[in-house]
């Protein structure tokens, strides 16, 4: 498996936010889980499946669930405890080994978080193009018994699932190929044995995908080619998670540079205004709009301005009572005339 922690980017990236993280992790989940509702098949479509697993596995002369359904079926001091396991172990070791890579560096939890999202999604592809019954679902003449329905006095599952009494509608019993009970696991117990510090917890890091491995096909839930099939799901999800954080981080790195060019130029443009007030439109307009009052005047006329000779202008229009242009001194009338 190809798995690695190294980061495929130039500069390193701050340590994720966990309120993030947690707010994107029960997105992913809740579309997993809304996912696997929508895909429900036609249930003799599910079946044929389920058979056709059953077919294939005796052409390989495979034949792992029957035996150890029988033990768990007759054994409850095995049974019980397996039924326990699958129906917890999925949903509190997964999230626990989450934190914990969390807390080892940004590297490792990327890497680690972005395989786990992509092998669910190929997981959901899976539910969606191959819904499969179950062993346990199948007639009683196959030879399976359900042992999460002769066990659920003991715990808080009913007959459907691992899904609390009651809420049995809310998962879907068809969604077995791939088991990702198992690639769950798989995943756990890679990054147990690659990053953990003791020989113990290494260990238990291959303990406990082959203990899921066998509590799945124990409990009647998956047959073997399903959990076969989780595995390689894992192992896609590896193979692609390499490139899809470099697809990642090159579409960060643009968004960063068009983030950095805008505002470059909007400093730019902010600082040359301040730098250069003559820069910025200036207006014009002149609130008298050339009207100027002289003494004597009620009402101001227009006046024009002086020439390049030294000479005024005189408006002819604008004649005081006496027939003269208005406000010209008597002096200036005399020059004119």
């Amino acid at each position: 498996m190809s798995y690695s922690t190294s980061e495929p980017q130039r500069r390193p990236r701050p340590r994720p936010r966990w309120w993030a993280e947690l707010l994107l992790i029960v997105v992913v989940y809740a579309a997993y889980s809304g996912g696997r509702l929508l895909a429900r098949g036609d249930v003799s479509t599910a079946v044929d499946h389920g058979l056709t697993i059953l077919r294939i596995e005796q052409t390989l002369f495979l034949n792992a669930e029957h035996p150890l359904n029988r033990l768990f079926t007759s054994t409850p001091a095995l049974g019980i405890p397996a039924d326990f396991a699958y129906a917890s172990l999925h949903y509190l070791v997964t999230p626990a080994v989450l934190i914990w890579v969390f807390r080892r560096g940004p590297a490792v939890y990327r890497a680690a978080r972005t395989w786990l999202m992509l092998s669910t999604l190929l997981g959901l592809v899976g539910f969606t193009l191959l819904p499969t019954c179950p062993p346990r679902l199948l007639s009683a003449g196959h030879g399976f018994v359900d042992t999460m329905a002769q066990y659920s006095s003991y715990g808080w599952w009913g007959a459907q699932a691992s899904a609390p009494r009651g809420l049995g509608g809310m998962t879907n019993q068809y969604a077995a190929m791939p088991s990702l009970h198992v690639g769950w696991a798989l995943w756990c117990g890679v990054l147990l044995w690659r990053h953990a510090r003791t020989p113990l917890m290494k260990w238990l890091g291959v303990a406990y995908p082959l203990l899921i491995a066998v509590v799945v096909m124990g409990t009647a839930n998956h047959y073997l080619l399903d959990a076969v099939a989780g595995a390689a799901v894992m192992a896609v999800g590896a193979l692609l998670t390499k490139p899809a954080l470099a697809l990642a981080d090159r579409l960060r790195d643009r968004m960063d540079e068009t983030a950095s060019t805008t505002s470059s130029r909007l400093t730019h443009a902010v600082l040359t205004l301040l730098s250069h007030p003559a820069a910025a439109p200036r207006r014009t307009a002149i609130v008298s709009g050339g009207c100027e009052t002289s003494a004597g005047e009620r009402f101001p006329g227009q006046r024009a301005r002086t020439s390049t000779s030294g000479a005024a202008a005189v408006d002819p229009d604008d004649e005081g009572p006496e027939g003269d242009a208005a406000g010209v001194p008597d002096d200036t009338q005399a020059a004119a005339r």
